[in-house]
């Protein structure tokens, strides 16, 4: 089955798995009722439906991070089990970006509620709410060492009592979506010993896609996305060139122009003299770093390195056993990794005649699935619509709802 679905659900709707829950709460709260019920009456009682589970797992090395299981809080399983990849940059396990918004623990919460026994973990030299704790750990991570976490990881899941081997699901999102794909191909041609206990992927999530290597997605973020910005945004008479003085929205732009040309006797830049040779310069700035410089925070000269030898996603992706079931989702206004990679995913899959893959774009949603700019990434909670299209093809696939 190769499917790709546009979806434009409303942000009042949420999805048909929770239509249900929403018009239920609307009719109790707008009806009119002609008993003398107290208001208390109503009150539904507080009732647990997950449960977790605090793990420490151990990286080798003498490295270990912190880890949480949520499993349904009803029934003895074995439940088919998922395990959360994170993307770029020191997160923690629920991917902390404000007290109101932490999309893994959404996601693991919503899973659980429907099923599933759901991992996810702190990255390496990472602890609470993104910070670090280890330099030397975080200072030195690659690419690899991120891919052999999850696979550490992984086996944890797998050893859980409440775990069906058979039926495992592996999301990541962004820098995971290029784990994840590879951590399946290794496990399916039994090319990773630290995962003995599984034979096979059932399924494999792709949020936040990213087909092509890294530096080809760092330069569309850093120069063509901020020169289609000056040109489509600031440049209104279409000179070529925007005013010094002109509102900038784009952060990162706002901020090099007040660095570079605050002082400048000119009152317009020349969008493509002036503008994009210094762009150029900072992405070769980032990608040239030197690897044996100290890193303790931001983005690390060895993990850069470590992207600019790796084989990109889209020569890979079609390596995936036809066993396994792909779900691709991607916001249209993903700044960070646009839908186009999401698109070049799902070519190369239709190409090479994957039997089941799926794409979903939405309009209007961002690098965490949530509303926000065409030209910059707002944060906020995942929209209800994306979690319950993810719950909805994987019950497809696992039978994962008991009851």
């Amino acid at each position: 089955m190769v499917g790709q679905l546009n979806s434009n659900t409303s942000i009042l709707c949420f999805g048909l798995l929770m239509v249900v829950a929403v018009c239920s709460s609307s009719i109790l709260s707008n009806s009119t009722y002609n008993n003398n019920y107290s208001t208390n009456a109503l009150a539904q009682p507080f009732i647990e439906t997950v449960k977790s589970r605090d793990l420490v797992i151990d990286l080798g090395n003498g490295i270990t991070t912190n880890a949480q299981l949520t499993i349904p809080a009803v029934g003895n399983g074995p439940f088919p089990g998922v395990l959360l990849v994170a993307g770029s940059g020191a997160i923690d396990m629920n991917v902390t970006i404000s007290p109101d918004v932490k999309p893994f623990w959404q996601i693991a919460r919503y899973l659980s509620e429907r099923g599933f026994v759901v991992l996810r973990y702190d990255k390496r030299g990472v602890g609470s709410n993104g910070t670090i704790i280890d330099t030397n750990v975080w200072g030195n991570v690659t690419f690899d060492s991120l891919k052999n976490d999850a696979a550490k990881a992984l086996n944890i899941l797998i050893e859980q009592p409440e775990v069906d081997p058979d039926k495992i699901t592996l999301i990541g999102h962004s820098e995971g979506t290029m784990i994840i794909p590879r951590l399946a191909i290794d496990l399916n041609n039994n090319n990773n010993t630290s995962t003995g206990n599984l034979t096979k992927v059932a399924n494999i999530v792709l949020m936040s896609t990213v087909a092509q290597n890294l530096f080809n997605v760092l330069h569309a973020q850093v120069v063509d996305d901020t020169l289609a910005y000056a040109h489509q945004v600031l440049d209104k008479n279409h000179t070529g060139s925007f005013s010094i003085r002109e509102p900038i929205e784009l952060p990162e732009l706002s901020e090099g122009v007040a660095t570079y040309f605050g002082n400048s006797t000119f009152e317009y830049i020349d969008i493509e003299n002036e503008l994009k040779p210094l762009l150029e310069q900072v992405f070769e700035n980032i990608t040239s770093g030197d690897t044996e410089a100290k890193c303790p925070a931001g983005t690390c000269p060895i993990w850069i390195r470590s992207h600019g030898e790796l084989e990109p996603t889209l020569n890979v992706i079609g390596n995936v056993s036809e066993s396994t079931d792909i779900l691709i989702m991607n916001g249209e206004n993903d700044t960070q990794t646009p839908v186009q990679q999401a698109f070049l995913l799902e070519q190369r899959l239709t190409e090479v005649d994957h039997p089941d893959h799926t794409l979903i774009t939405y309009p209007d949603l961002g690098h965490l699935f949530s509303p926000s700019s065409r030209w910059f990434t707002e944060f906020g909670p995942i929209e209800q619509n994306v979690l319950s299209d993810l719950s909805r093809w994987l019950l497809d696939r696992t039978h994962g709802f008991r009851g």
